[in-house]
Order: structure tokens, then C-alpha cells, then sequence
């Protein structure tokens, strides 16, 4: 895996992986970036939600369910150590909607974060990971 950064001014940057995808990266105007766009935090909390979702949505499709959409809202509270901050708490809160099993919703998300999101796995070395979730029909 190789991702390529190229800085474009000030604090802002673009990283792009070896396919061609690309997301911005900025600080804050606190120190002089341009909030345009995640900061290498942020991009931390999405690369949780995303692996989560994709193991999720696969789970979920190998069961037969009726996933018509998934939202994920990831929640980090951050600790201050002595020259820089890592996140203390992770919680992400999943929002199915869909004719879906509560019991295999849960399944799959238990599967997920203990087991198959190599990003959840990497983060619990040092931050305490929760979840929650809501099936709207």
C-alpha cells in the first residue's frame, strides 16, 4: 500500500492512493492551514467508520438482508499527551435502514470491529472503542 502526498499550499495537501483516489488534508487556521479539508485526525475517525461499514455492508449482503442504506456519525474524544493528542474514546453510531435482523445487525457489527476492520484493530491498541446503532425501517 503507497499513498502519495503533494503539499499545495500553506497547511493544505492532497493524498492520493496507488488507484487514483484522492481526499484533501488541511490543519486548522489556528495554525495556518486553510480548513480545507480532514485533518489527519479526522481522516483517522473516517477510516474507522468506512472499514467498518464496508465489513458491515458485506456481512449484511451474505445474510440476505434488506440494506437499502447505512449511515455511520464517528465520535472521537481526544487526550492531550505531552507534545500531541491521541483519541482517548472512539464511538461510532450506525443508522441501518432497511428490513433488517436486529440480531444479525448486531452480528455484523461485533464481526467487524473485533474481528475483520484492521483500522478498529489498529486504533484499540490505544482508544476505547463503542458502538451503538438504530434499525429505521
Amino acid at each position: 500500500m503507497k499513498i502519495t502526498i503533494d503539499h499545495l499550499e500553506d497547511l493544505h495537501m492532497e493524498a492520493q492512493n496507488e488507484e487514483g483516489g484522492k481526499v484533501r488534508m488541511d490543519g486548522t487556521t489556528e495554525i495556518g492551514g486553510l480548513e480545507g479539508g480532514f485533518s489527519p485526525m479526522q481522516l483517522l475517525l473516517a477510516g474507522v467508520g468506512g472499514c467498518s461499514a464496508i465489513d458491515i455492508i458485506g456481512i449484511l449482503e451474505k445474510q440476505k438482508q434488506d440494506l437499502q442504506d447505512l449511515k455511520v456519525v464517528v465520535d472521537g474524544d481526544r487526550q492531550n499527551k505531552d507534545t500531541y493528542s491521541e483519541f482517548k474514546t472512539i464511538h461510532l453510531n450506525f443508522i441501518f435502514t432497511g428490513d433488517l435482523d436486529d440480531k444479525k445487525v448486531k452480528r455484523a457489527i461485533d464481526l467487524s470491529l473485533d474481528k475483520y476492520c484492521s483500522v478498529s484493530k489498529a486504533l484499540e491498541k490505544g482508544s476505547e472503542i463503542s458502538y451503538s446503532y438504530e434499525i429505521k425501517s
